[in-house]
């Protein structure tokens, strides 16, 4: 039995040119520019102001970390960020220059699942400036997201970006960078 070809509808030019439009375009807002004062910390006692055990425990209780100067002093530290998530440096994925750059991690990101997709790093930023959920590309360190707040961090020229060593936070220290900026 043969079923008779059904002809589609042509489609408007109009609707045409809007599509294509919309697709050349993109919806989201365009990333922007600045040029930023860029330093980095780590979540040590020294950038993130803890100590080891309580005074009202003589410091007998040296596991435990507690918050040493500011408003919340004495609380317990829990190492979390202002928006609720622990911070993490940025993860290059699979396919990425990375890659090409170090082949000999290729196998780790082929074997270990978390190491294939790619990952922002934490950025401390003013949150009237940068909502949490905005992401930045920083020279040298890579795709993060705002997600923490500082008490030093004041201002929409200034950033704090999330190592997990101190020395690699000191090596760092302070630069001015063209940070590319987009908004959620």
């Amino acid at each position: 039995m043969v079923f008779p070809r059904l002809k589609a509808p042509p489609l408007p030019i109009f609707w045409l040119l809007i599509a294509s439009l919309l697709m050349l375009n993109g919806c989201a807002k365009q990333p922007t520019g600045r040029v930023m004062e860029v330093t980095a910390y780590c979540g040590c006692s020294t950038c993130c102001g803890w100590e080891r055990g309580s005074w009202a425990y003589l410091k007998l209780d040296f596991w435990n970390r507690y918050v040493s100067t500011g408003p919340r002093r004495g609380a317990t530290y829990t190492g979390q960020t202002a928006s609720g998530t622990y911070p993490r440096e940025p993860q290059e994925g699979l396919f990425s220059l990375d890659s090409l750059q170090r082949p000999w991690v290729i196998p780790f990101r082929i074997l270990l699942p978390w190491y294939i997709l790619p990952g922002d790093g934490t950025i401390a930023a003013d949150t009237a400036y940068y909502p949490f959920g905005t992401r930045m590309l920083v020279p040298g360190y890579g795709w993060g997201t705002v997600e923490d707040r500082g008490s030093a961090i004041k201002g929409p020229e200034r950033i704090d970006i999330f190592y997990h060593s101190h020395q690699d936070a000191l090596h760092w220290g302070r630069r001015r960078v063209h940070v590319l900026i987009e908004y959620p």
